[in-house]
């Protein structure tokens, strides 16, 4: 679970340097925000469960 999230934050970094370098792949910034998100609810939710 923490290799999947630590995956998703680097990926999501990744796309997202590229959607603000890369004006013609603009979606990938909005690609990136995505996995940002879901990567840092993985987190959230894997400190939640070993905090309880």
């Amino acid at each position: 679970m923490t290799a999947l999230a630590v995956i998703l934050l680097i990926v999501g970094i990744v796309l997202l340097l590229f959607g603000i370098f890369v004006q013609a792949a603009q979606f990938l910034l909005w690609i990136g925000i995505i996995i940002l998100v879901i990567a840092i609810i993985i987190g959230l939710m894997r400190y939640i469960r070993r905090g309880a």
